[in-house]
């Protein structure tokens, strides 16, 4: 069954940033959110079997599957390779997915975070494309591919044994096109001369791109001032072929708003606006920041329970604006209710999960210097 490009929103729902209220998943703002993106026309949610500690397809089956006929959204999730330790955790995590999200399929199914190393390896072992693709014949899976965080070389070589992949989500924005990590640029090129389908997470880079210095928004702001920062990195990836959905992880409801406004009547780039977005990239990448996206991989088996990436979050703030005393108010606030920088021992779990590949342990090591003396 190949995918009706037509039919899919510009705009998708991610499930990962859900809006909070004492800790929790706040269901009731969920649902309000749900209510209005799906009024918009739109209805594709993305959601993972580890986001919000195993709550985001829960959330998804008392927001939307419970309320909403079947027919009338599509919902996507992810098989994680970091969870598969024998053969039979394969089905049997899939079938707590079904459990979790109240569904008897899932529209669109991947395996999670694809990179070389370990988790391809996982994959492989246990035949991973095989059982996707068996499960799309079960009627289980509607549309089967995965999420990828690792190097052209390798997505080419996946690409080329297992021509039953119909999509590929990458991690694509303005200021990652020449990230010598994430190589976002290189990978759309090889997905796009292919015609794979791809879906971009990380297009605002988890809403490091929703604000910006001042004299970087007002390049932006001087051509369209009624425009919303995030608005442009949205319109960046929107404008590219071969995107068939831009995942965005709302929060909250003025972002859905926001969001929503962006891909009504949506406006490609113009000559104009393309060049302004190169120029505040090559200023925001003169600018020494953590490329942290609080995906918030790391945290759930941190020891030490430190929220990474608020403590990246607050220095990539001082470097901004050192001034700006409210960033150091936030860190004591923060460590009242988890760890501090220096309580990091050293173990590693962190660096293994990163999708940004990220030297948290040294990172963390600096944070310490700045924030705890």
């Amino acid at each position: 069954m190949s995918i009706d490009l037509s039919t899919m929103p510009k705009l998708g729902f991610g499930l990962m940033r859900l809006p909070e209220a004492d800790g929790v998943i706040d269901h009731e703002h969920v649902c309000r959110m749900v209510d209005k993106y799906l009024q918009a026309g739109m209805n594709y949610f993305d959601t993972a079997y580890v986001y919000h500690g195993g709550k985001s397809e829960v959330a998804a089956r008392e927001a939307l599957v419970k309320r909403y006929p079947r027919d009338s959204f599509r919902i996507a999730t992810k098989l994680p390779a970091w969870e598969i330790h024998e053969e039979a955790d394969i089905e049997k995590i899939f079938q707590e997915q079904l459990d979790r999200a109240g569904v008897d399929y899932f529209d669109f199914y991947l395996l999670h975070s694809i990179e070389d190393g370990n988790n391809y390896d996982t994959y492989v072992k246990y035949d991973c494309f095989k059982w996707g693709v068996e499960k799309k014949a079960e009627g289980k899976i509607r549309h089967f591919g995965f999420s990828y965080h690792g190097t052209p070389e390798l997505l080419k070589e996946i690409l080329d044994l297992h021509p039953e992949v119909e999509f590929v989500q990458i991690q694509l924005n303005y200021l990652d096109r020449t990230n010598p990590v994430v190589q976002s640029q290189a990978l759309y090129e090889i997905l796009e001369e292919r015609n794979i389908p791809i879906i971009v997470m990380e297009p605002i880079r988890g809403g490091m791109l929703a604000s910006l210095a001042p004299e970087q928004e007002a390049k932006f702001k001087a051509i369209r001032p009624e425009k919303s920062i995030a608005s442009w990195a949205l319109r960046f990836v929107g404008s590219l072929p071969g995107v068939m959905t831009i995942l965005s992880g709302m929060s909250a409801e003025e972002q859905m708003d926001d969001n929503i406004g962006t891909f009504t009547n949506f406006e490609p780039l113009s000559i104009e606006e393309m060049a302004a977005v190169d120029e505040v990239t090559s200023d925001i990448l003169s600018m020494k920041q953590i490329g942290c996206t609080a995906c918030k991989y790391c945290t759930p088996g941190c020891p030490m329970s430190i929220s990474i990436p608020d403590v990246f979050r607050v220095i990539n703030t001082l470097r901004r604006y050192p001034d700006d005393w409210r960033s150091k108010n936030f860190y004591s606030g923060l460590i009242g209710r988890s760890g501090k920088a220096s309580d990091c021992i050293g173990c590693g779990q962190c660096e293994g999960v990163c999708p940004q590949h990220l030297p948290i342990i040294e990172l963390l090591s600096e944070a310490a210097d700045i924030l705890d003396k």
